[in-house]
């Protein structure tokens, strides 16, 4: 999970741990690049904006692995246009923020089940 925002990382971190998942924190776009590249995680989230740059470049680093997970992009600034460049990156979801808990995980077996079906 990448993401700036403490408040945001620590909530949804004690819930996902809660649901048995694994959980990998970054908050910063660097942070996600080594994350991603020395995990080659299941699922990818990652927020679009860092204080280090463009979280698109996780999402792509992440689909660019030789065995890609899926992807859910995070924003508090949607738009059309942002869902669509998160989508052309390799996007397998899209969450504007604020979401409730049940999007995420909804978004997080989506993904994960379609992990599964690929493999």
């Amino acid at each position: 999970m990448v993401d700036d925002e403490g408040d945001f990382l620590a909530t949804y971190e004690r819930l996902l741990r809660r649901q048995g998942y694994d959980v990998v924190m970054a908050t910063s776009r660097e942070g996600g690049l080594a994350a991603v590249a020395r995990e080659h995680p299941h699922l990818v989230i990652a927020d679009l904006r860092l204080p280090d740059g463009d979280g698109l470049d996780v999402v792509r680093a992440a689909r660019g692995l030789l065995d890609p997970p899926a992807v859910i992009v995070v924003t508090g600034y949607p738009s059309d246009e942002t869902r669509r460049a998160a989508l052309a990156a390799g996007a397998t979801s899209f969450l504007a923020k604020p979401f409730v808990a049940a999007a995420l995980l909804d978004a997080i077996r989506s993904g994960l089940d379609g992990k599964e079906t690929r493999s």
